[in-house]
């Protein structure tokens, strides 16, 4: 009779998330505890993720002043996700 070998946790996870078709979702999730990183600790104190849609990160901010300032530095704030993140998971923010 053969022993049976279990098989590593992280394994049987990563099978279940490819079987559940989730990988990209959770990977695009993975900015959240990055984000004070790469805002800033004075930008994640008026900001808090809402939720990522087909590529899109939707951020809510405090104040008008806030979002109009973030606003005009989202094309900077990308790349940094992107640089961060090793790849362009995130295609947009949308500031609310």
């Amino acid at each position: 009779m053969k022993e049976h070998v279990p098989e590593p946790m992280h394994h049987v996870i990563d099978a279940l998330i490819a079987s559940l078709g989730i990988r990209q979702k959770l990977d695009q999730y993975s900015i959240i505890p990055l984000w004070p990183g790469i805002v800033g600790a004075q930008v994640a104190k008026v900001t808090d993720i809402e939720r990522i849609e087909n590529g899109v990160l939707f951020v809510h901010v405090t104040n008008a002043p806030w979002r109009t300032e973030l606003t005009f530095r989202r094309k900077e704030l990308l790349q940094k996700i992107h640089q961060t993140m090793n790849g362009d998971m995130i295609k947009d923010i949308r500031f609310r």
